[in-house]
């Protein structure tokens, strides 16, 4: 009988440090159950030693504004996704995107999960409990998507090596918004030639909007009221996403122009078949073979171009291209632009003028005309994972 009793436990002062280890329960961060420890198995499973700097990396992303600042953009993270990606763009750049889109398919099925939980609760004593987890589960999800989207954003402008503007209150001194460098060539170069076209020309509209408007201080110099001036951001913003989408829609038109124009009728097609037969038979037996007249497509030269396009376009047409597709894209245009012009502690008011010249406040528009495009390509790259809300 005294064989079947259970050895006495050892106090934890006798143990080794073998008998620790092995005793002792993984600690909760590490659990399987963690989301950190989740996504280093998710995009670190080779080796332990690139593990342990994915969880470093994790833990040092936590949204405050000294790591985000490093990123250069003016919106800090909200969420713990959002974090973990500020760190990945940060320290991890080459894995960023694979990140990314496993964030995106991990809130796509937490969403659809408690989705379905409801849906067979339906009836039952647990459809309020149901009903109203899915609900909050569906705002998280949303907060976080957005998160991930703006990530998105800025790192296309970190492919093309351009740094965000910060919050204007870190920049302006006595009144004065300095923005240098200006980096225009760099903004300008994700256009086509047509879209920088119709860009110029907003540009110029504004400026001379500003100038004839404002102060009269002198040519070099715009004074413009800080609110006024977010919202001619905002529209920037709104002018790039529905350029963009003009572009697209343009570039579609013309492929099918081209499609029908070059299709040819089966006859032809046939001729030409016979006369490659009859050419690779005379090959075979060594005769002469004359010159095959070209039959190459004429080239197709568009009447139209993308400004003429537009001016075509019914009120229908030019409202669906200039409406903004998701609900997402709406909260992100208003957060970043509070981001970049609401107040801070010690700066200027936020309906108070600012001084600038014409460069910065091209640099600046320049900034918002492409996060206006990044947003159009971001949110059709989101919606084939995670679909978004219909605005």
């Amino acid at each position: 009988m005294a064989a079947l009793r259970p050895a006495p436990r050892a106090a934890i002062g006798d143990r080794g440090p073998a008998a620790v280890c092995r005793g002792s329960r993984r600690p909760s961060y590490l659990s399987s159950a963690s989301p950190c420890w989740q996504q280093g198995n998710i995009l670190n499973r080779k080796s332990k030693c690139t593990t342990r700097k994915l969880l470093t990396t994790v833990t040092g992303a936590k949204g405050d504004e000294s790591e985000f600042d490093s990123v250069n953009a003016p919106l800090e993270p909200q969420t713990w996704e959002g974090s973990f990606l500020c760190g990945l763009l940060k320290n991890q750049p080459q894995i960023f995107l694979v990140a990314a889109a496993k964030q995106l398919q991990r809130l796509s099925i937490q969403r659809k999960d408690t989705l379905t939980r409801w849906e067979y609760s339906i009836g039952s004593s647990e459809d309020c409990l149901h009903r109203r987890i899915a609900e909050m589960k569906d705002q998280e999800c949303r907060t976080a998507i957005e998160d991930v989207m703006y990530m998105l954003i800025v790192h296309k402008y970190s492919k093309i090596e351009v740094p965000m503007v910060p919050n204007l209150s870190k920049i302006i001194s006595n009144r004065r918004l300095h923005i240098w460098p200006p980096r225009e060539a760099d903004l300008e170069s994700i256009h086509g030639p047509e879209v920088l076209g119709q860009i110029k020309e907003h540009l110029t509209s504004i400026i001379r909007w500003v100038h004839r408007n404002g102060p009269k201080i002198n040519r070099s110099t715009l004074r413009v009221k800080r609110l006024q001036l977010a919202r001619i951001y905002s529209a920037s913003i709104m002018y790039g996403y529905f350029l963009k989408s003009v572009a697209v829609r343009h570039r579609l038109d013309l492929t099918f122009a081209r499609s029908e124009e070059f299709l040819q009728p089966i006859q032809l097609l046939n001729a030409q078949l016979a006369t490659t037969c009859k050419k690779e038979q005379q090959e075979a037996f060594g005769g002469s073979v004359g010159t095959v007249p070209s039959s190459k497509p004429r080239s197709v030269v568009d009447p139209h171009d993308l400004k003429s396009y537009m001016m075509g376009f019914d009120p229908k047409t030019l409202e669906l291209c200039a409406k903004l597709r998701t609900n997402e894209a709406c909260n992100l245009i208003e957060k970043h632009s509070w981001a970049l012009f609401g107040e801070k502690m010690g700066s200027t008011e936020i309906d108070g003028a600012v001084i600038l010249d014409p460069a910065s406040l091209k640099r600046l528009l320049l900034e918002a005309i492409a996060f206006g495009s990044f947003l159009w390509d971001t949110e059709d790259y989101v919606d084939e994972i995670y679909k978004l809300q219909d605005s």
